[in-house]
């Protein structure tokens, strides 16, 4: 095998096998490759035969897809595997680095010691290794009657071609609840989903609450569309959902009658998802899980010279805002008592808006710890907005 003299991408392979090793590791994304007949590869963590490996796939230009397996001497192969790439992604849930090469040969690479110190501190997930040539299992098959219902699978169980990308974004909320079942109660919980729209996440929360873990499960949905909320209070009818009510109503001026032990929210517009956190918070919400939608308030307030570099793009302001707004989120969470996550909700090839957002009520949150922290964020906004 050829040898590969490079201090960075020598990092970049000791950062690659670190967060293997730490179960961390959800992809590596090589693209800008040198060889012509060449677009891009992925490289993801795979059980093999019983055994831990990583898996390249290679995508051509000829509309075909090569794998390669290494399963055995990583540092000695993964090198030459990330070689000839001018640009390389790690994406973790620890964080995420970037290799860059000029085409002057100049290299640089970010994100490492964030990462290595997110490792060290326990601030990551497990990735759990998908099996080889393993059907993907979801939590919910498609034969479900609420998915009949709403017109994301055929009579027969088989989920519409044009309804794919939401089947798969519904699971994926399941799996994230899955994730924190410690978090909530045992026997009968509340649940609130505010901005619910179509509630397809809805029902589906729902089902899985009474009828895959048998809970007693009481559910309020809360939108401002009318005619939405009528058919879906129809369909919950017809369905023997019991447990489940529609409101019409503005979730800011909505009040809860029950102490909500999980507040969802899937794509809430603008600063909809500030009002979900907010009320979610306010009334002590055992969990958090919330998938903002557009940002556009602090695109149109931002104000700070330090990002003006940034902010003159228009594109890259509105990429930046989007960031902000969402770390201000949590930083507001955080000084409620919240321990909380950015996390990816879904591959963004199917849609942008993949960010989920997590709190978990502290069961003892320091007081003064958490005025510390409403001073940062304070402070962090006024920064932002020139004050």
């Amino acid at each position: 095998m050829k040898t590969v003299k490079s201090e960075h991408l020598n990092a970049l392979c000791d950062l690659i096998l670190l967060v293997f090793s730490k179960k961390a590791l959800k992809r590596v994304v090589l693209s800008k490759p040198d060889a012509l007949d060449e677009i891009k590869s992925v490289i993801t963590p795979k059980e093999i035969s019983g055994k831990s490996a990583l898996q390249k796939e290679t995508f051509s230009r000829d509309n075909k897809a090569y794998h390669f397996n290494l399963r055995e001497n990583f540092e000695s192969e993964l090198l030459e595997l990330v070689s000839g790439y001018s640009q390389i992604n790690v994406i973790t849930t620890a964080g995420d680095a970037q290799y860059m090469r000029a085409r002057s040969g100049k290299e640089s690479i970010l994100g490492v010691g964030k990462i290595k110190s997110n490792l060290e501190n326990g601030s990551h997930e497990t990735v759990t290794a998908e099996k080889n040539n393993k059907k993907k299992s979801y939590i919910l098959s498609g034969d479900e009657d609420f998915l009949k219902k709403l017109g994301v699978s055929d009579e027969n169980g088989r989920v519409r071609d044009k309804m794919q990308s939401k089947f798969r974004q519904i699971n994926k909320f399941i799996e994230h609840i899955e994730s924190i079942r410690d978090k909530l109660p045992s026997e009968s919980i509340n649940i609130y989903d505010l901005c619910c729209g179509k509630s397809y996440l809805s029902f589906a929360v729902y089902h899985y609450f009474k009828n895959v873990l048998k809970m007693d499960v009481n559910m309020i949905c809360v939108d401002l569309k009318k005619d939405v909320i009528e058919y879906c209070s129809e369909t919950s009818a017809r369905l023997g959902f019991d447990g489940m009510e529609l409101v019409c109503a503005d979730i800011n001026a909505y009040e809860m009658k029950l102490k909500p032990h999980l507040v969802i929210s899937l794509h809430a517009c603008d600063i909809a998802t500030d009002i979900v956190l907010n009320k979610a918070s306010q009334n002590g919400a055992d969990v958090i899980l919330s998938t903002p939608c557009c940002h556009h308030e602090l695109n149109h307030t931002l104000n700070c010279k330090t990002l003006d570099f940034v902010a003159r793009h228009s594109m890259l302001r509105q990429k930046m805002c989007d960031a902000l707004t969402d770390s201000l989120r949590l930083m507001k969470l955080e000084s409620e008592g919240y321990s909380v996550l950015a996390l990816e909700l879904i591959d963004p090839e199917d849609t942008p808006k993949n960010i989920l957002l997590r709190a978990i009520k502290k069961k003892n949150p320091n007081p003064e710890e958490c005025q510390k922290l409403k001073e940062e964020y304070e402070k962090t906004y006024s920064f932002l907005l020139g004050r």
